[in-house]
């Protein structure tokens, strides 16, 4: 059997040697256009940023090791031009030499990933623009910062490649503006929880210009200007792009391939494509999202990775298949923790999902052990069934952890209230006793049995201040003069039972401590005294992160809500 792969890195390679730990026998051809067959993308930023030193340690195998170990012939600087899947061959270019030839296979697997978007805007030409793919792309970006000496750069999109740029430029002692067009960075998550991002970018120097629409580039006195519509434009020293990705799937189109979204590769749970012996894995490829059902481009190393195991056990024989994607992820920002999984509250609205969520500001561990840091975690449910959808969660040590515990529960299908039954492990160094997955699940069981009603940060504009509800802060006079909203009186919840003579049964109450647990345990007060009561969701910490982030935005309020 003979199989020709189009392309590395994370899916190609994966199929390759899962290939050959599966069939000893088999011929394996692997092109690459680059000059690396399979190499870390996730690390060219820390390369750039000067955190990874040497460039060998973005190689995870050279040509040579990749022959030693799996005898697989990997032939880099060469191009497949056509898939013919009639006569089962491709044709290929050597980038070095221009000799063109053609190839025969039993079984190709596609494995092209995605390219930059790159638009076509006035200026968009200059040598001062790049976008990062490839480690030659990382080496070229590296060697013109240090070599010119930069002083300042402009990334155009605050999606996880601009993050990550910003921060190992500003590293390197640049400027660094972020530019784009959607009003919040990072737009996997949901508004809110963006404020975060914006609030640690902010506070490392970087300036966010949100909202705002590139029309162009402009070169003038050795440096380039992004100009903006209806704005004035920022000057640098080099532009990054980084406005997305978009399936690099000429050659599946050309040779007569089932498209899908964006232009993207259709395939089964098998990875196969419509046309016979032909698979494709990895950013090219849609795939059913896991939680939604509904069809996705979700561009990510361990997807890809698994793809490619998956096609090469069905090449070998097998039948392995693939479930779909959550989109699980986790992102360095300066010094938070950045990590998604699932559905946000907007992604289910827009999948027609009717969700809640609660918002908990937990700390890494027991607070009495030293050093504990707060998170903010949202986890997403369904309404009706309670059915987990997803979780965000936004802090330093042990966010990751609390990620992938829920990616795990959603996967397994579990119940958002059944995150309260978690055996998960504690020791005041690393958790508490009630570990905040456990928090999470307490909290959605304690809104499906009705015990606690909420509201949230974006209801505050139309609580009404004429005296018909009554606003109360529950946190002690000290927190409550360091800074509270407007027109909420200062009740602490240990004095609350003694002041409940200073409270109108009749009226709403609307209560907000600093995190939401005394706020939720005053509600309970107050509920079984007969009050119609509502907790804040995600504590006056969470409250003052969001708005002051609509202060700090020059040009627009976040969450996309005009000024």
């Amino acid at each position: 059997m003979k199989v020709v792969i189009v392309g590395g890195v994370a899916g190609g390679a994966t199929a390759a040697a899962r290939i050959r730990r599966l069939d000893e026998k088999a011929q394996i051809v692997v092109f690459e256009k680059s000059g690396y067959v399979s190499y870390a993308n996730c690390g060219l930023p820390y390369y750039i940023g000067g955190v990874i030193t040497q460039e060998k340690d973005l190689t995870l195998q050279t040509l040579e090791s990749f022959y030693r170990r799996f005898r697989i012939d990997v032939r880099v600087h060469h191009e497949v031009l056509s898939v013919n899947p009639d006569a089962h061959c491709v044709t290929v270019r050597n980038l070095q030499t221009g000799e063109e030839f053609t190839e025969s296979y039993d079984k190709l697997v596609l494995s092209p990933g995605a390219k930059p978007t790159r638009p076509d805007l006035p200026g968009i030409g200059s040598d001062k623009i790049f976008s990062l793919r490839t480690v030659e792309d990382t080496l070229a970006i590296r060697d013109y910062v240090v070599r010119e000496q930069l002083e300042s750069a402009v990334i155009v999109g605050g999606g996880y490649i601009g993050v990550e740029m910003a921060e190992n430029l500003k590293g390197l002692g640049l400027q660094v503006t972020i530019v784009q067009r959607p009003k919040q960075l990072m737009n996997t998550f949901d508004c809110d929880m963006a404020t975060l991002v914006h609030a640690e970018m902010r506070r490392h120097g970087v300036a966010l210009r949100l909202g705002s629409t590139v029309s162009g580039f402009a070169e003038e006195d050795g440096r380039i200007t992004t100009l903006l519509a209806d704005e004035e434009g920022v000057t640098a020293d080099m532009v990054l792009l980084a406005i997305g990705v978009t399936p690099d799937t000429k050659l599946a189109r050309e040779a007569g391939l089932q498209l899908g979204v964006k232009g993207s590769i259709v395939v089964n749970d098998r990875m196969e494509t419509s046309a016979p012996d032909v698979y494709a894995v990895g950013d090219a490829v849609q795939v059913k999202h896991f939680v939604s059902g509904e069809d996705a481009l979700i561009a990510l190393a361990g997807p890809a990775n698994k793809q490619g195991r998956i096609v090469a056990d069905n090449i070998c024989g097998g039948d392995s298949r693939y479930r779909g994607s959550m989109g699980s992820s986790v992102i360095k920002v300066f010094d938070l923790t950045v990590a998604g999984t699932g559905l946000t509250e907007k992604a289910s609205a827009a999948a027609g999902i009717s969700c809640d969520s609660v918002i908990l500001s937990p700390g890494s561990h027991a607070g009495y052990y030293p050093g504990a840091k707060p998170m903010t975690m949202k986890v997403v449910f369904e309404k009706d069934t309670l059915r987990l959808l997803g979780a965000q969660v936004i802090g330093g040590e042990g966010a990751d952890k609390r990620l992938d515990v829920l990616a795990t529960a959603l996967h397994a299908g579990m119940r958002a209230d059944e995150l309260k039954d978690l055996d998960l492990a504690y020791a005041p160094p690393y958790s508490s006793a009630k570990d905040p997955v456990n928090m999470a699940g307490f909290m959605i069981e304690n809104l499906a049995n009705g015990l606690v009603k909420q509201w949230r940060w974006d209801d505050e504009p139309t609580l009404p201040r004429d005296g018909s509800v009554t606003l109360l802060d529950a946190r002690t006079p000290a927190e409550y003069g360091r800074g509270h909203i407007e027109g909420f009186v200062n009740v602490p919840v240990d004095d609350l039972r003694d002041r409940l003579g200073e409270l109108d049964p009749a009226k709403p109450v609307y209560v907000i401590c600093q995190s939401g647990l005394r706020s939720y345990i005053a509600c309970r007060i107050l509920t079984q005294e007969g009050f119609d009561c509502y907790n804040f969701a995600g504590g006056y910490r969470f409250f003052q992160a969001v708005t002051q982030e609509k202060r700090a935005s020059e040009n627009v309020y976040p969450c996309g809500a005009e000024k």
